[in-house]
């Protein structure tokens, strides 16, 4: 698996990076992008077709998917519009939230089943995409969210924790995975709340207590320090710890 940051800008885009977006692709596997927060249908553009891929969203915060507008408008109206509609996996209210993002008027709902094929997350269901295997989990953040571990033909194993607080599911998720792609929004500190995001020393332990290969800090915010956050994990984990960015291509 080859995966192809788009975004990695926590809560908001930023200066350096759209929000979240991860293009992922295998042999024998169409593409792939996990996420699809501002500014990643633009980045997409640069590495493949957007006609052309399937979507998985782990969760519906604005950060995650607000760009799925746009690419409702690029395969409904492009001079040459790709055939059949686009494969999605999301949470179950996702026809209601995206159809309303990309209404004409307040107060509609656009019909989006014209242009997707949408599908709702069955936490411990995998579903089988190409020469993958994705298990999806449901982890502690405010809305219906998901981890995902996506298994290829080869065993290789990346698992992707989304949005998430501290729960056991995350850690049985990421358990044995090559890489550990996981979110780190904060530094550590009481005051955080809990059942929103991991700090630092909190995605090093996770990565230690579930024994993974290699640690990937994404999802942190244009306001926290990344310095910061790399070294809380690594003082919790004895692997490779590196914060990704946009552009950044990650061999799994």
């Amino acid at each position: 698996m080859r995966l192809t940051v788009l975004g990695c800008s926590g809560s908001v885009s930023g200066p350096d990076s759209p929000a979240s977006g991860y293009l992922l692709s295998a042999p024998g596997t169409p593409p792939l992008v996990l996420d699809f927060g501002p500014g990643v249908l633009g980045a997409l553009q640069r590495f493949a077709d957007p006609g052309d891929v399937s979507i998985m969203l782990t969760h519906l915060h604005a950060d995650h998917c607000l760009d799925f507008p746009g690419l409702l408008v690029w395969r409904r109206y492009h001079p040459s519009p790709p055939t059949g509609r686009a494969l999605v996996y999301a949470p179950s209210d996702a026809a209601c939230r995206l159809g309303v993002a990309s209404a004409e008027c307040g107060g509609e709902t656009d019909d989006v089943s014209d242009t997707i094929d949408l599908h709702s997350w069955e936490s411990g269901t995998p579903v089988e995409f190409g020469a993958l295997t994705i298990r999806p989990q449901r982890v502690n953040h405010p809305p219906e969210s998901y981890g995902l571990r996506i298994t290829d033909a080869d065993g290789r194993v990346l698992t992707y924790t989304g949005d998430t607080g501290w729960c056991d599911e995350v850690v049985e998720l990421a358990k044995g995975a090559d890489v550990l792609l996981s979110e780190a929004s904060w530094t550590d500190s009481p005051d955080r709340p809990e059942g929103v995001h991991l700090s630092g020393t909190e995605a090093g332990r996770l990565a230690s207590l579930a024994g993974v290969g290699e640690l990937l800090l994404t999802h942190i915010p244009p306001w926290t320090s990344k310095e910061a956050v790399v070294a809380e994990a690594q003082a919790e984990f004895s692997g490779p710890v590196r914060a990704v960015t946009a552009g950044g291509i990650y061999e799994i």
